[in-house]
């Protein structure tokens, strides 16, 4: 379990690195104001794809919410050379 959450934090931040922190909205739709969150806020619930080795999963952030402590970390320009 331990494995997978690696994975699906390493997986969100390679998809942010690589879309530059935001991901394009679609054309007929205005992109939604972006969210303040200061430190200490609970974290909005989010999906994304992890690796665990063989497949892709979907994670969700409320898969864990009450069962398991989970830490989001973020780092500026990871996986970019920059």
């Amino acid at each position: 379990m331990c494995r997978t959450l690696m994975a699906t934090v390493l997986t969100l931040a390679m998809l942010l690195a690589a879309t530059g922190g935001a991901a394009s909205p679609p054309e007929d739709k205005p992109a939604p104001p972006p969210m303040k969150i200061k430190v200490g806020d609970m974290a909005p619930d989010f999906t994304l794809l992890a690796f665990d080795g063989k497949e892709l999963k979907k994670v969700s952030l409320h898969d864990y919410r009450g069962k398991k402590n989970v830490a989001l970390a973020f780092f500026v320009f990871a996986f970019t050379g920059g």
